[in-house]
């Protein structure tokens, strides 16, 4: 791969390439059934489950007919659109586990050029790349954010700057896991704050590995635009859909974007 008008080998073709080194000297195997030899194999690909076409324009949730949810015509988030690649289940599922509590970091390379293919097919105008911070509990347990090896092959293919320090926790937040939409609204609500120097006048998009109900880039778009942001969009890997939301709304007991416990990933 190379940049266009230029001889020269891209940035993100050199980032590919040195993972691919190392997969010479520590042969890898699939994060999503563990199949020796690929990061992420040919029929995990394949079996990975995109979203439906009918999706809600704005926060990207399965939405019989494309017509904006309940929720953003309720609650209209900061964001102006968010998308995910696939369904959070099956082998995705895996994969990211993998690199959330694994430590397979090289697994994010491979699983960021999805969202480099969807970024390119969205087409929108973005200047800056940044990513939902962690809280520093898990940073420290971690030692690295997930969603940054996500994020950086995605700017580099972009070509426009990856600024993973735009975004600061304020405040540490509970898990979100068993919280309903509106609990977790609460439960980020004003946790995060953002760099005006970074992103004034900007048009940023925010990467994650896996959301829900949207409620915490819905907090980090929110923090931008109180920095000066331009315009905020969201990109995450996987979504967890509501099988009773996305497949049977009419009989959904719960508030409009309520989520019950049962249905939540498990972090």
């Amino acid at each position: 791969m190379k940049l266009s008008g230029t001889d020269k080998p891209s940035a993100f073709f050199l980032y590919h390439l040195m993972w691919e080194a190392l997969d010479w000297i520590y042969p890898p195997y699939c994060g999503g059934c563990g199949q020796f030899g690929n990061r992420w194999c040919e029929t995990c690909q394949s079996s990975a489950e995109n979203l439906p076409a009918e999706i809600c324009p704005i926060c990207g949730n399965p939405q019989p007919g494309g017509t904006v949810c309940h929720r953003c015509t309720d609650e209209p988030p900061a964001f102006r659109q968010l998308r995910s690649v696939f369904i959070f289940k099956g082998p995705v599922r895996n994969a990211i586990h993998r690199l959330k509590y694994d430590r397979d970091m090289g697994l994010g390379e491979s699983l960021s050029k999805h969202l480099i293919d969807l970024a390119k097919s969205l087409n929108w105008p973005l200047e800056r790349v940044t990513t939902v911070p962690l809280s520093n509990a898990h940073l420290i347990e971690r030692g690295y954010n997930q969603s940054n090896l996500l994020a950086r092959p995605l700017a580099l293919a972009l070509q426009i700057p990856f600024i993973p320090q735009a975004i600061k926790r304020t405040r540490e937040t509970r898990s979100q896991v068993g919280l309903s939409a509106k609990e977790r609204d609460i439960n980020v609500r004003e946790a995060f704050w953002a760099n005006a120097n970074l992103v004034k006048n900007k048009t940023v998009v925010v990467i994650d590995d896996v959301t829900t109900t949207g409620s915490t880039i819905r907090a980090c778009a929110s923090a931008l635009h109180a920095a000066g942001a331009l315009s905020v969009y969201g990109l995450t890997l996987a979504r967890a859909v509501l099988q009773d939301f996305s497949n049977n709304p009419a009989d959904d007991a719960h508030q409009p974007g309520e989520v019950t416990a049962s249905h939540l990933p498990i972090f």
